[in-house]
């Protein structure tokens, strides 16, 4: 059976590629190989260069996961119990600059926190900004310079099952520090994660 990816290849197949687009297409096959598995990760192409190679992804993520916390307007006040909401599906953007896959040309990974209609929920983790202007970026603590794009798609996967977190304030640092705090503070004495 072709796959949308797989018909592509037939097209990329022959033609000669600059290094960076044989990397944008290495990126795309690994996407499909990697994904097609994972019925709580369904992803689209959301934006091509000029070749037709993928420069943005949508994710969608079907992981029940904390959006949120109750009594947020007083997050930290002594005796506040601040216990968590849940959402069942997170969006996010992948967008890959043009320095890619240059060291400093890494892949943004950013969730929504609002659509068409306003307001979307977006993660509640200490590896991803909830407040701010920076809300939903994400931030993966790479190992090392080479990882492919799925790999972060799933590290994703666990921050939103809790699996995988970081909220001690020492390197590589959360990065909501408000939310890493309530991780300390509550949810781990309380069993919530």
């Amino acid at each position: 059976m072709e796959t949308a990816c797989s018909s592509y290849l037939t097209r990329f197949r022959d033609k000669p590629l600059s290094g960076r687009n044989r990397r944008l297409l290495h990126e795309w096959q690994q996407m499909e190989q990697g994904l097609s598995m994972r019925p709580d990760i369904r992803w689209t192409v959301r934006r091509t260069n000029a070749e037709g190679l993928p420069v943005s992804y949508l994710v969608d993520y079907q992981i029940r996961s904390i959006s949120g916390v109750t009594d947020i307007e007083r997050l930290g006040e002594k005796g506040v119990e601040n216990r968590p909401v849940y959402a069942d599906r997170f969006r996010m953007v992948i967008d890959i600059p043009d320095a890619f896959p240059c060291v400093d040309g890494a892949p943004d990974f950013r969730f929504l926190t609002e659509d068409e209609t306003g307001p979307v929920p977006h993660p509640w983790h200490p590896n991803i900004r909830y407040f701010g202007s920076m809300a939903g970026r994400v931030c993966l603590n790479r190992t090392d310079t080479y990882t492919d794009i799925v790999w972060g798609v799933k590290r994703i996967a666990t921050y939103l099952s809790f699996e995988c977190y970081h909220a001690i304030s020492e390197p590589p640092y959360p990065e909501d520090l408000q939310v890493a705090a309530w991780v300390i503070r509550q949810a781990e004495p309380k069993g919530w994660i």
